[in-house]
């Protein structure tokens, strides 16, 4: 941002002060006009830096500061982080996902882990696994599993066949 619009904008109005006093008036102002422009450069920082200080407060984690490059100050803006969107909890649920590939198929290798829910998300997971004719265990297994081979998502039926009376028919098939 270039002050010297601001500062000869002072020094025009002094000029015109000075000359409303007579000759040796117009004389000081001319001497003066040298300490004055630093004086108001250095108020105009200030100001400047007081009003960033505000927007800063308003904009926090975000900030904006105020930098002295040669005699003119500049604003550098930190925006703040953008969140990224988060999936309503709905959609974390709502469709089962598909076996995995042939690829990556489970060498029969199994480990335990503890989990601890919440008695509200405990519920839900049960009552998912459930809709979906699944056990709890084999229910999670697959939410991992979309969550880190980056969300593929199988049909409604979850990849199992229905037949006429019903019944769901489960199982692998290499």
């Amino acid at each position: 941002m270039d002050l010297t619009p601001y500062v000869d904008h002072l020094r025009r109005e002094l000029a015109v002060a000075a000359d409303a006093s007579g000759d040796e008036a117009r004389a000081l102002a001319e001497r003066l006009s040298a300490p004055l422009e630093s004086a108001a450069r250095l108020t105009l920082l200030n100001v400047l830096s007081a009003a960033m200080s505000d927007v800063t407060r308003e904009l926090a984690p975000g900030s904006v500061d105020v930098r002295l490059r040669g005699l003119d100050p500049e604003f550098v803006v930190t925006p703040p982080p953008v969140p990224e969107p988060v999936r309503e909890e709905r959609e974390a649920v709502a469709a089962p996902v598909a076996a995995p590939p042939a690829a990556e198929a489970d060498d029969g290798t199994m480990v335990r882990i503890n989990l601890r829910l919440p008695a509200h998300l405990k519920g839900r997971a049960e009552g998912a696994a459930a809709a979906e004719g699944l056990s709890v265990n084999a229910w999670l297994v697959r939410a991992v599993s979309v969550a880190l081979d980056g969300g593929g998502r199988a049909s409604a039926s979850g990849g199992r066949g229905k037949d006429s009376g019903g019944r769901g028919f489960t199982g692998w098939v290499r």
